[in-house]
């Protein structure tokens, strides 16, 4: 996988074909993906298997540090084979893996040394998690991406020691991350530049050839980029842009608006969007104005497939979260021809 000459879509190595990122999240519903893909193998190749199916090239998964680091200087072997699989079975059904990392949305098995630490020290951390990372996945062809981490913040100002995280979780997990808790007398954007500077360094010196991007919270009209990530100021840094937008009832238009503040210059993929809080041809309608601006769309599986849900709706059975699963499968299967013909 390349970006194109322009540099503002994905082409595939070897044959220059466009390829148009249609994905799907997986693994952080209800369970996290390393809580079950040790004792429920079967479970990982049916969901993969289904998601294949719905017509994802793309799927993202959430790699938690607790997991992946025994210690400050010790990756978890166990861990790391487990992925390797993981990325051979991707291999083995032709999808891609959008390689999401530094996790720690399970609050309460995060370890208790990693949130102690100082911030040069936490980032240490964090490098060897990633240079493990890609010196087990450099050589295969069935990485998209590495995605350095999910939403994360850079403080505008000092937090309290070990507050590393939102403390405002959803549907139990906490998803948003500080990557420093004191800004001291540093700009923002300096902070998150240096920071993306320092992973990306430990990832290439083994892997030189997947491409690098970031998770990004959407902006706000009251407070711009408020996690301190600018986009035009980390683009350098990365390969591609990531944003993740949920448009509200009613208000397309400005989820349109809100991701144009996104496009500088580099490949823009809309990593998460989901009929969270609109309907699903709301959200139809906005991924279909979205093909002028973004290249890469991705949403949310949660292990039920269509089929599945549509038994429990003609049974009576189907809850109303459960509905809303429906609509949206039933919108990413419908739509994935019509996402992948440039408009």
């Amino acid at each position: 996988m390349q970006l194109d000459k322009g540099g503002k879509a994905f082409v595939l190595s070897g044959s220059g074909q466009r390829f148009v990122p249609w994905g799907l999240n997986y693994g952080c519903t209800t369970k996290l993906l390393e809580e079950y893909w040790q004792s429920d193998w079967a479970r990982v190749v049916a969901d993969f298997q289904a998601m294949k199916t719905l017509g994802a090239n793309v799927v993202r998964i959430h790699l938690q540090v607790g997991h992946f680091m025994e210690g400050p200087e010790k990756p978890n072997d166990a861990s790391l084979r487990q992925l390797e699989r993981l990325v051979k079975l991707a291999e083995e059904m032709g999808l891609y893996l959008d390689l999401t990392g530094l996790a720690c949305y399970r609050t309460e098995a995060n370890p208790k040394w990693y949130d102690a630490l100082a911030e040069k020290e936490r980032w240490a951390v964090q490098a060897r998690f990633w240079e493990a990372l890609a010196e087990h996945c450099a050589a295969s062809p069935a990485v998209f991406c590495y995605d350095l981490m999910n939403e994360p913040v850079v403080p505008s100002g000092q937090r309290k020691p070990g507050e590393w995280l939102s403390g405002k979780p959803l549907g139990g997990f906490d998803f948003v991350q500080w990557i420093s808790l004191d800004q001291a007398d540093r700009p923002c954007d300096q902070i998150a530049r240096q920071w993306i500077k320092t992973l990306t360094q430990a990832i290439r010196k083994h892997d030189k050839r997947h491409r690098t991007t970031l998770g990004l919270l959407p902006s706000t009209r009251a407070w711009g980029h408020f996690s301190g990530f600018i986009p035009e100021k980390v683009a350098p840094e990365l390969d591609f842009i990531s944003v993740h937008i949920y448009p509200k009832k009613g208000k397309v238009d400005v989820a349109i608006k809100m991701l144009k503040g996104f496009l500088v210059g580099k490949p823009l993929v809309i990593e998460e969007t989901f009929p969270l809080s609109c309907s699903a041809s709301e959200l139809k309608a906005f991924l279909l104005e979205s093909r002028t601006l973004a290249c890469g769309w991705m949403g949310h599986y949660s292990g039920e497939s269509p089929e599945e849900l549509e038994k429990l709706r003609q049974s009576g059975k189907l809850t109303i979260p459960q509905a809303l699963w429906l609509d949206w499968l039933n919108l990413f299967r419908d739509m994935k021809a019509k996402m992948k013909v440039e408009p």
